[in-house]
């Protein structure tokens, strides 16, 4: 072999060597969930499929997310995916920092919108584009704990239906010798005290753009009165839904108000039977309401590699019939669930996502949700009647709408 030979073959071999190692495209994905949970498990999956491609996941706290994301974007160090809570995608798409996924999902034979529920679609659905894919839905119920029930006399078939039944129920079930409440929920002054407040203003008649009403002051006089008496927990003013569920499955509160999500821990912590209902209603044949949770997949503006992230949402949104039996989230879209966990739960939570109602969506949705997290808080630390508290409130989110 002559030497140009073997120089053309050298550089043949270089150049086979180089595409062979090069580099697979990264993607940051920034969730607020830990390692074992739905991004990292789906995160490694896709991975498998798609060794040209790497996710490098990262753990934000919940509550911290949209300030890093802030940051993220502001220093130029966004991830290229991120889970954010529902109503903030309003917040994100109204400024330009989200990816308008709308032509991938026309081009998609995975994705369709059409099959994705109203509710969660409008979650993601700002001035005409398509910002996020829904990653799931939840929305919150009544769980009880069914040998409670019996020990203190209570038919375990026949939850609260109303706000007077879950009072009642509640002091029956508080045993304060025993360290016992009767009921657990969060009034923290975060996004979760919100999102928890909601259903029972709605229900009421209000919603976040009308606080100022007769039935939201009997709501969060209900609140007051649960807390005033004991039948709750003090410090469900300063813990978050995990925390507050935590005191449930330990045996410490005979009821809590909670999701799905907590399913997966409480199959295994609950030592006793534990059952769900819809959330109770002011009276028999009043307006149901119940919040609409769980976050959405975004893919940010700034990504270099757009179609390499939108191929790992398609990942996701293609195994949406797996989150319930494996992550504790309902499907955001028409999907079979075969043999799902806890049929009778499932079917409460099946039920109650026919009156989840979005939390807003604005694009100063924060600012809205600070008003009434500063209501529930001054009148539940009796800084501020109900009345007083939700007057100023409207004030504050009249001025946010005008």
């Amino acid at each position: 072999m002559d030497l140009k030979s073997i120089a053309l073959a050298t550089s043949a071999l270089i150049a086979m060597a180089s595409t062979a190692t090069a580099d697979p495209v990264e993607l940051d994905l920034w969730t607020i969930d830990d390692p074992g949970e739905y991004h990292y498990v789906m995160a490694d999956e896709f991975m498998a499929k798609h060794p040209d491609i790497k996710i490098n996941v990262r753990t934000v706290q919940f509550e911290d997310m949209v300030n890093d994301l802030a940051r993220g974007v502001a220093t130029g160090d966004a991830p290229d995916i991120t889970y954010i809570d529902n109503p903030e995608v309003a917040l994100f798409a109204s400024r330009g920092l989200l990816l308008d996924l709308k032509p991938h999902i026309e081009q998609s034979d995975i994705v369709n919108a059409d099959d994705i529920f109203p509710g969660p679609l409008s979650s993601v659905s700002y001035e005409g584009g398509i910002y996020g894919i829904p990653r799931g839905a939840n929305t919150i119920a009544l769980y009880y704990n069914a040998d409670m029930y019996r020990a203190a006399g209570l038919d375990p078939d026949n939850p609260p239906r109303t706000w007077d039944e879950l009072y009642e129920a509640a002091k029956v079930l508080t045993k304060p010798e025993d360290n016992i409440y009767g009921l657990a929920f969060s009034a923290v002054a975060t996004e979760e005290g919100t999102f928890q407040f909601l259903p029972w203003l709605q229900m009421a008649g209000g919603d976040y753009d009308n606080v100022d009403t007769e039935g939201a002051v009997k709501a969060l006089s209900l609140w007051k009165k649960i807390l005033d008496e004991g039948l709750a927990s003090p410090d469900t003013l300063i813990r978050g839904q995990w925390d507050s569920t935590g005191t449930f499955n330990a045996g410490t509160a005979a009821m809590s108000i909670s999701g799905p999500w907590e399913l997966p821990r409480m199959s295994s912590e609950a030592k006793f039977e534990f059952r769900a209902a819809l959330l109770p209603a002011p009276a028999e044949g009043a307006d149901r309401a119940s919040a609409l949770g769980e976050g959405d997949n975004v893919i940010l503006a700034s990504t270099d590699n757009p179609d390499e992230a939108f191929l790992f949402l398609e990942f996701l949104y293609d195994n949406m019939d797996r989150v319930w039996n494996e992550f504790g989230y309902l499907p955001a879209s028409e999907v079979e669930v075969k043999d799902p966990k806890y049929p009778e739960i499932y079917a409460v939570f099946e039920e109650s996502m026919k009156y989840a109602r979005n939390r807003g969506p604005h694009p100063q949705w924060p600012r809205i949700s600070q008003a009434i997290q500063t209501a529930i808080q001054s009148t539940l630390t009796g800084q501020a009647t109900p009345e007083d508290a939700l007057a100023a409130a409207q004030t504050s989110i009249d001025k946010v709408l005008k």
